[in-house]
């Protein structure tokens, strides 16, 4: 008997000790420079990769995490991405712990009482973008492994400099979206190129809606990678019939991609981490941020390419099954922008707001963007004598939305720009899943165990995001992080969060040490994540347990919308001291710098008859700008202007200000449509007054100086009229006007000619930062 007990006894020991292993990794950070496509530039390896080692622990491990920061005179910090442990080593600056100096190393512990797929990354400015992202791999304890498994991790690489990215996105450049199967994306929806699809009407209505032209994703990649490789191959040995389970993680920046695979379906058993009943799917659509674990089959004796597709369907990048000849997947076609932005126009009021529908759109059942996929809304006929749409047989079966649902339902959703959502959406008969792919959404997530939340007070938030294109804001409330308090709560709380997407743009939102009940309808079987992809028009709702302490971040996981603004602080009240942070108010006001960074433009133009410009300073609310025309004669001499103001509204149209106006011209002075004439040669007047969008994208620009005079100017700029050609026109209250085309020849350079009513016609060349 004793003799027995004591093997229990040891056996037991055993097994806690093997279940409770300290795992040690050193990650080394430091400069580096990487070269993916010819050029090359500055980024961030950890142990000389990138992306970063994948880190494998086993459910029941303590992580020993040193972190070595050999960077030169920069801070670094690493967040682990879904990971469940104590907030002062969540790895957000000066919110739950202290930036990692530069020479500085830092000890990580903590233990793993979770399983499943995850990452993680530097939450330090850009550097998630430069390199810095890796998997992070928890087993089960005591788990048999029954099926071979591969880590997928998607990443997205820009040769530009990621300040100066963000920098061109808040002053709207769109030299990125120019060239079309070369370098860049060809999204520039022109006129020229709108006249020829017949979607002139289409785009004259999006700018009497003052809307930018439709675009899916922000930014352009030069390269997408799988494990920091445009392509990988899998060498595990795999023969026909073998099943094998791959990790997903999207640890990109600001690319969604779309997954879909050679051999057939995909059966996803797990998200963020966390089991759900399986779902066979054609394919799936990856957020920022989010992981899924899918089982796949290999067929036959080939080589079966599991392909990843940016949403904007600019680029793809491909891992490989198998061994044999290759066996690819169905390559995505271009979008259909001007479907697109007819969409748009009819989701879209004329004060920036989306339209409220009365349709269920929750969940990713429903994608808007959906028209635009040429797999599931087939070519629109057109008129043969003109080359026109054919509005009678496009009513009828253009552009079918499809609703993927994994018990094969059929899928009867069609779009059309009538005018409004509710207009625009119909029922077509006879549509079946074998003409479309099936698609996963939340609704089919199932979690394989009940996800009740233990009873408890309810604290419900609702939270509407919002943001604009024009000045790249993004926002919650019309708050962004910096002008907003940190949501306090407690614990034992029951957290419930109503998310309403009022902005044209998907939102990947993360919520930092929690997981969260996405309220599907499976009801106690709902589905638990940690980041939600929130399309245009969705209205979503979570819960969590209020069940740690200290501080945690809520934001959108697209890394230049969460520099912008977009996100939250949730703070649990009565915490205990965390020992990295010492001074509560300097932290948060080091923390809330991301999102008021100012930017800086500059353009100018050296022409035969002048030198003509503007200089812009900005932050997401205010604005310091000059303006100049220097003339080489006299007359019309010079005039130059400054002015200070603040952005007002959601989609920031209005612009009030102060300014300063010089001026110097020795020449007639014609009296304004107001009757006032001004007769000094030289003057120094100080201005207020506003510049206002008007429907056409048309600035007016009205101000009065301090002896009375008042001044209008119209003025239209960045007209595209093909996609490397640009045209301003400008008309003021003196009736002098200007027409100035430039063709885009570089990011920085264009040629200009011009006809200007008081100096007539030049050309030059305009240089822009």
């Amino acid at each position: 008997m004793k003799i027995k007990l004591f093997l229990l006894l040891f056996v037991f020991f055993n097994l806690i000790v093997k279940a409770q292993k300290t795992i040690r990794y050193d990650l080394i950070i430091k400069d580096t420079i990487v070269n993916y496509t010819g050029k090359t530039k500055k980024a961030f390896s950890v142990n000389g990769k990138i992306p970063m080692p994948t880190l494998t622990f086993t459910e029941g491990d303590t992580a020993l995490i040193y972190i070595h920061n050999k960077l030169k005179k920069k801070t670094t910090s690493l967040h682990w991405h879904g990971i469940i442990l104590p907030s002062q080593y969540d790895g957000v600056d000066y919110i739950n712990s202290a930036p990692i100096k530069a020479g500085e190393t830092v000890v990580y512990k903590f233990p793993i009482i979770q399983n499943g797929t995850y990452w993680y990354h530097s939450h330090t400015g850009f550097q998630e973008q430069d390199g810095m992202y890796g998997s992070f791999i928890i087993h089960k304890r005591n788990e048999k492994q029954l099926l071979p498994e591969y880590t997928v991790l998607l990443g997205d690489w820009t040769n530009a400099n990621s300040k100066d990215v963000m920098r061109r996105l808040y002053f709207g450049e769109d030299w990125f979206f120019i060239q079309k199967n070369k370098i860049q994306k060809g999204a520039t929806q022109s006129y020229w190129d709108a006249l020829k699809q017949g979607y002139l009407g289409t785009k004259l209505k999006n700018e009497w809606k003052r809307m930018e032209a439709m675009d899916v994703s922000d930014i352009y990649y030069d390269i997408v990678t799988i494990n920091g490789k445009k392509e990988d191959q899998c060498l595990l040995p795999l023969y026909p019939g073998d099943k094998i389970k791959l990790r997903l993680i999207n640890g990109g920046s600001s690319s969604y991609f779309w997954i879909n695979y050679a051999g057939g379906k995909m059966s996803v058993v797990a998200t963020d981490g966390k089991e759900v009943q399986p779902v066979s799917v054609d394919r799936l659509i990856i957020g920022i941020g989010e992981t899924y674990d899918v089982i796949v089959t290999i067929p036959d004796n080939k080589s079966y390419q599991l392909l990843a597709t940016t949403e904007d369907r600019t680029r793809s990048t491909s891992l490989w099954l198998g061994n044999g000849e290759k066996h690819y997947a169905e390559s995505l076609k271009p979008l259909k922008y001007f479907e697109g932005m007819k969409m748009m126009n009819g989701m879209m009021k004329m004060n920036g707001n989306l339209e409220k529908s009365h349709m269920d759109m929750s969940l990713q059942k429903m994608d808007m963007n959906a028209v635009m996929y040429p797999e599931i809304s087939p070519e629109p006929k057109r008129n043969q004598n003109n080359g026109k749409m054919n509005e009678e047989k496009n009513t009828k079966d253009q552009n079918t939305i499809h609703r993927s649902n994994h018990d094969s339902e059929n899928v009867e959703s069609h779009m059309a720009n009538m005018g409004s959502m509710e207009q625009s959406m119909h029922h077509i008969s006879n549509t079946t899943l074998s003409s479309t792919p099936v698609t996963l959404n939340y609704t089919n997530l199932k979690s394989v165990v009940p996800t009740i939340l233990p009873e408890g007070p309810v604290k419900e938030l609702k939270f509407e995001l919002t943001g604009n294109m024009n000045r790249y804001l993004w926002a919650i409330n019309n708050k962004t992080v910096s002008e907003s308090d940190k949501i306090l709560i407690k614990k034992g709380e029951k957290i419930k969060i109503t998310l309403y997407n009022n902005t044209m743009m998907r939102h990947p939102m993360h919520l930092h040490g929690h997981f969260f009940r996405i309220l599907n309808g499976q009801g106690e079987y709902s589905p638990l994540k940690h980041t939600i992809d929130i399309m245009p028009m969705e209205t979503d709702t979570i819960e969590f347990e209020a069940s740690e302490s200290g501080d945690w971040f809520f934001h959108c996981h697209i890394l230049y919308h969460m520099m912008s603004g977009m996100g939250r602080v949730f703070s649990y009240v009565n915490s205990p001291k965390n020992p990295q942070l010492h001074d509560p108010k300097m932290d948060w006001k080091m923390f809330t710098m991301m999102d008021k960074m100012k930017r800086f433009m500059i353009q100018n133009e050296v022409s035969n008859q002048g030198n003509i410009g503007k200089a812009r300073l900005e932050n997401k609310r205010w604005g310091t700008q000059a303006e100049w025309e220097l003339a080489y004669k006299s007359d019309p001499g010079y005039d130059v202007e400054a002015r200070f103001g603040r952005y007002i509204g959601k989609m920031q149209w209005f612009f009030p200000y102060i300014g300063y106006n010089f001026s110097y011209n020795r020449g007639k002075k014609d009296k304004n449509i107001f009757g006032q004439k001004y007769t000094d040669d030289t003057r120094n007047l100080f201005t207020a007054g506003f510049r206002y969008l008007l429907p056409m994208r048309v600035f007016l620009d009205a101000r009065v100086s301090h002896d009375g005079e008042v001044t209008m100017k119209l003025e239209k700029e960045g007209m595209v009229i093909a996609p490397r050609i640009r045209m301003d026109l400008l008309i003021n209250n003196h009736l002098d006007f200007t027409t100035r085309a430039k063709y885009i020849l570089t990011k920085t350079t264009s040629i200009s000619g011009f006809y200007d009513s008081k100096i007539k016609w030049g050309a030059g060349l305009t240089f822009r930062y």
